[in-house]
């Protein structure tokens, strides 16, 4: 029997990539012309991947918003990764939307592609492995199935498929 191949499914964010992002819109926010005295910030929490713009109106809140998904998929971050909150009142008339980055797969998820990768009936063994999912199988081609069928399926987050082996 040939030995089995495998690869991970994962959904895994690159933090500094987003840190860059947040700053560059931070930068854009104050040299724009229309929103320099807005008083409009966005901050990036490392520690609890979050982050939060304040805005004085739900308008200017929009435009901000629209710069960070710009920024942020200029810097090949899946805009499936922020888990935006509602927008509350802050301080003085303001509003603050605070996302929060989706960094792995959590159980609901990687049971849901556990059990669509089954009921396809691909000849592959599907384990779930703390915050990711692993696809074993003797064929490649099976294995290039089951990918592309995860590729066209969309499950609320980003997909990538590592350790191709």
């Amino acid at each position: 029997m040939a030995k089995e191949q495998s690869f991970d499914v994962v959904s895994q964010v690159d933090m500094q990539e987003v840190d860059n992002a947040v700053q560059q819109a931070s930068k854009e926010l104050m040299q724009r012309y229309d929103l320099k005295d807005t008083k409009s910030t966005v901050t990036f929490d490392k520690h609890a991947p979050t982050i939060t713009i304040t805005a004085p109106s739900d308008f200017v809140f929009t435009q901000v918003k629209d710069i960070l998904d710009t920024k942020l998929v200029r810097r090949g971050i899946d805009l499936k990764a922020l888990a935006w909150g509602k927008i509350e009142p802050a301080a003085g008339g303001a509003v603050r939307g605070v996302a929060t980055i989706v960094n792995g797969i959590d159980s609901e998820i990687a049971r849901k592609i556990n059990k669509d990768v089954r009921d396809e009936k691909f000849k592959v063994k599907v384990q779930i492995e703390g915050d990711k999912v692993r696809v074993f199988s003797p064929s490649r081609d099976e294995l290039q199935a089951v990918i592309a069928f995860l590729k066209s399926r969309d499950y609320g987050i980003p997909l990538q498929f590592t350790n191709y082996r």
